[in-house]
C-alpha cells in the first residue's frame, strides 16, 4: 500500500486520524486547522449521504498531532454549523425533562426506570434518545493505518436506520409495559433517533434544550470492553453542562428514594457552592443526608478546618439538612480509597463538581469522575458548578 503523505517536499509521513465527522463539521474542522498552520486532508467521502456521522475522517500528519488536539479542544461546532429558519426564530427555553440516552441494552432499561422516578418527583416530562453512528469504517482498523474506503451504499445505510427505528419502538413497548405494571410511574415521554457520534450528539442536544437532568446507564466496574478514553459517559460528563446521573447496571440504587446518604466530594472550590445548590434542587424531593468530604494523601489540620467551615456555611444555607464531613486520608490510590470509604459508611451516591479539562489531562490524569465511573458500582452525579 502507497503511503499517504500532505506536503510532498518533506519527508514521508504517516497520516493520523484526528476526528470522524459529517462532511460539513469535517470541512469546518480542516478550515481552523489549516488556519492555525496545520495541513489537513479529509478521505472516505460518502457520496451518497454526506450529512451522515461518520462518513469522512479529518487527517493530518503524526507530527502536527499535539497542536491539532489543542486546536480541536477548542472547537465548538454549535458556533459554527448553520441552523434551519425554524431553528433560528425558535426562542431559548428551559425544558422541563430528563433525557435518557439509550443503546437499547438491559442497562439502558434499568437508566429507565431511574430516569422516569426522577422525572416523577421533579414533575418532569422524559425524553429517550439514541444516537446511531453508521459504521462505515471497520473498528479493526487503527486510525494511522492507511487505506481506501468506497462510497457507502444507500441501501446498507438504510438498513442500520431500520434497525435502528425496530429497536427504539421495543424499548417504548419495553417502557410502556413496565408503566403498565406500575413498575415505571406514568410519566409523558417521546423519543428521538439522531445520526452522529453519541456524546457529540448528546452534548449538542443539551446545550440547546437545556434538560433538568440527563440519566445515563453504564456497565459497572467489571465489564471488561470499556474504553477508559472513548466511553460516551465519560466523554458526556466532561463537556456537558448539564446535571448527570451515571447508574451502574449493578447498582443496589434503583431510584433516588432509595438514597440516603450522599457523599460530596469537595476541592474547596468556589464552584462547588453552585453545584450544591444545584444539586439541592434535584434531591429536595428526598430525605438524605449530605456528607462533605476532602480525600488528601496525608493528614492536614487546615483541610479540617476549611471542611467544618464548609458545613457550617451549608448549614446556614439549608437549616433543615442533614449535613456531616470527613476528611479521607488517601493512602492507596484514589479510587481504591474512594471505594472502601463508600463501602465502610454505607454511601448510596457519590456527587462531585467537574470542571472541563483539556484532552491531554483526561487521558493522562484522568478525573475523580472519570476514575470512579470505571471502578465503581455506585451512582455518580456530576454537576458542572460554572
Amino acid at each position: 500500500m502507497k503511503k499517504e503523505i500532505i506536503n510532498s517536499d518533506s519527508h514521508d509521513e504517516k497520516l493520523v486520524t484526528v476526528a470522524i465527522h459529517t462532511y460539513e463539521k469535517a470541512q469546518i474542522l480542516k478550515s481552523i486547522l489549516e488556519s492555525e498552520g496545520i495541513p489537513t486532508v479529509i478521505h472516505g467521502i460518502n457520496l451518497i449521504e454526506s450529512t451522515i456521522a461518520g462518513s469522512v475522517r479529518v487527517r493530518i500528519n503524526e507530527s502536527d498531532l499535539p497542536n491539532a488536539l489543542r486546536v480541536i479542544e477548542q472547537v465548538d461546532f454549535t458556533s459554527y454549523v448553520s441552523k434551519s429558519e425554524d431553528e433560528e426564530e425558535e426562542p431559548k427555553r428551559f425544558i422541563r425533562e430528563v433525557l435518557i440516552p439509550v443503546d437499547f441494552s438491559d442497562y439502558s432499561l434499568m437508566a429507565c426506570e431511574f430516569g422516569f422516578r426522577l422525572a416523577d418527583d421533579l414533575n418532569c416530562n422524559v425524553k429517550l434518545m439514541h444516537a446511531f453512528f453508521t459504521p462505515f469504517y471497520p473498528a479493526s482498523i487503527p486510525f494511522g493505518d492507511s487505506f481506501t474506503l468506497q462510497a457507502a451504499d444507500k441501501d446498507v445505510y438504510q438498513d442500520i436506520k431500520k434497525n435502528t427505528e425496530l429497536e427504539m419502538n421495543n424499548l417504548i413497548k419495553r417502557v410502556k409495559d413496565n408503566i403498565s405494571k406500575g413498575t415505571f410511574p406514568n410519566v409523558s415521554f417521546t423519543s428521538t433517533l439522531v445520526e452522529g457520534l453519541p456524546e457529540e450528539e448528546i452534548i449538542s442536544y443539551s446545550k440547546k434544550m437545556k434538560p433538568t437532568a440527563i440519566v445515563m446507564g453504564t456497565r459497572g466496574k467489571n465489564a471488561k470492553d470499556l474504553d477508559l478514553i472513548g466511553s460516551v459517559t465519560a466523554e458526556v460528563m466532561d463537556g456537558c453542562k448539564t446535571p448527570i446521573f451515571a447508574v451502574p447496571e449493578d447498582s443496589k440504587v434503583r431510584n433516588l428514594t432509595e438514597i440516603k446518604r450522599v457523599v460530596f466530594l469537595t476541592n474547596f472550590q468556589e464552584r462547588e457552592f453552585k453545584a450544591l445548590d444545584i444539586m439541592m434542587n434535584l434531591l429536595k424531593p428526598y430525605q438524605i443526608e449530605i456528607i462533605l468530604a476532602h480525600i488528601a494523601k496525608k493528614e492536614d489540620v487546615w483541610n479540617e478546618i476549611k471542611l467544618s467551615g464548609f458545613q457550617n456555611r451549608l448549614s446556614e444555607l439549608y437549616p433543615m439538612l442533614k449535613i456531616g464531613y470527613m476528611l479521607i486520608d488517601q493512602s492507596v490510590s484514589l479510587e481504591v480509597t474512594l471505594e472502601k470509604y463508600v463501602k465502610d459508611n454505607s454511601i448510596d451516591m457519590i456527587s462531585l463538581s467537574s470542571s472541563r479539562r483539556n484532552i491531554f489531562a483526561r487521558m493522562f490524569n484522568p478525573g475523580i469522575a472519570r476514575k470512579m465511573l470505571f471502578h465503581s458500582n455506585t451512582p455518580l452525579l456530576v454537576i458542572k458548578g460554572m
